[in-house]
């Protein structure tokens, strides 16, 4: 049996056809209806931020907020290349310079030099610092609701904020600005969150506690495992931080196997596991001819995906597979 480095998690069958029966009676499945209403309400408490904008999925999400801020175009927007392709690629997108530095260092500089922070903060669903939900930190912050992440939509995502004049912004740039049946006042595009993804969100919202404690049980069957390992580097419990337990990342440095070893022997054993975030972005073909492209100037950065591996994580991954994985893990060691 495959194991994959994750899984869907799926409400009750039954909790889901009974959500979206209303659907098949008003026939209303897209443009902000109800389900897409009531979601939107729900994620602002759970969340505690005033404003929640709803979208297809999180890449346009993230695209969006950058745009509503106004850059003008050409400005240079610092960002780390230890991340997924699309937080780089919506800065491009909007016709903005990204500029790579390495992990642990931007908000020493916006706060140095009074810039905007935009959270890429697709993995971080449900985590809070100091009693403090992440949605509320920097100007805005993008939550990704696809299918493998702690809180799905199926596809989906949402820009969390606190300034009341991007509410108008955000929905004009999703739905083509358009304001009421005769008034088109901003040049927008479509991506909107359909109704049968909101269903979805208000099926996992109402499950999401039990969620956040499976992955907890599993990380902590990891943790047992492989703590204390020579040669193998696991993210410690973070001080006044509650985690989401969205991935179980560890880096393999000096332990006898490298993370492509340990990457190919959960292959040969059907257990997949992924290099993430591997390569960075500053080292991909299309931002070549970017001033700080180039891993070797991001160095930490470049030691981090090169050592990394995130292995299984999901709710329903059962404890005993979780023993294998490590099992196979620690036979590797020299």
């Amino acid at each position: 049996m495959n194991i994959n480095v994750t899984r869907s998690s799926l409400p009750p069958f039954e909790e889901y056809i009974e959500e979206i029966r209303k659907l098949w009676e008003s026939h209303w499945l897209t443009n902000m209806g109800i389900e897409h209403k009531t979601l939107q309400a729900e994620l602002e408490q759970f969340l505690e931020c005033p404003h929640v904008v709803l979208y297809t999925n999180g890449h346009l999400a993230l695209e969006n907020v950058i745009a509503a801020m106004g850059f003008p175009a050409g400005s240079e927007v610092i960002t780390t290349p230890f991340t997924f392709a699309s937080t780089t690629h919506a800065i491009v997108r909007n016709g903005l310079i990204p500029v790579f530095c390495d992990v642990e260092r931007i908000k020493e500089i916006a706060d140095r030099y009074g810039l905007k922070v935009i959270y890429d903060a697709a993995h971080a669903f449900a985590v809070k610092y100091k009693g403090v939900p992440s949605a509320n930190f920097g100007d805005a912050s993008m939550f990704s609701f696809h299918a493998t992440k702690v809180f799905n939509t199926i596809e989906g995502g949402c820009v969390c904020f606190k300034d009341d004049a991007l509410v108008s912004t955000m929905n004009d740039m999703k739905n083509f600005g358009i304001r009421g049946t005769e008034r088109v006042v901003f040049v927008g595009g479509n991506a909107k969150m359909s109704e049968f993804q909101a269903a979805m969100g208000l099926c996992n919202l109402r499950h999401i506690n039990e969620e956040l404690a499976k992955r907890k049980a599993v990380m902590e069957r990891y943790f047992s495992h492989l703590s204390g390992v020579e040669g193998i580097k696991l993210c410690p419990p973070q001080k006044d931080v509650e985690p989401n337990y969205a991935y179980f990342p560890v880096v393999f440095d000096g332990f006898g196997a490298d993370r492509d070893e340990v990457f190919q022997k959960l292959k040969e054993n059907d257990i997949g596991a992924r290099k993430y975030f591997y390569p960075i972005t500053n080292s991909f073909e299309c931002y070549a001819d970017l001033p700080t492209a180039g891993a070797e100037k991001t160095p930490v950065a470049k030691y981090l995906a090169d050592r990394v591996l995130t292995l299984p994580m999901y709710a329903d991954l059962a404890l005993e597979d979780v023993d294998r994985i490590c099992e196979i893990i620690l036979s590797l060691k020299k």
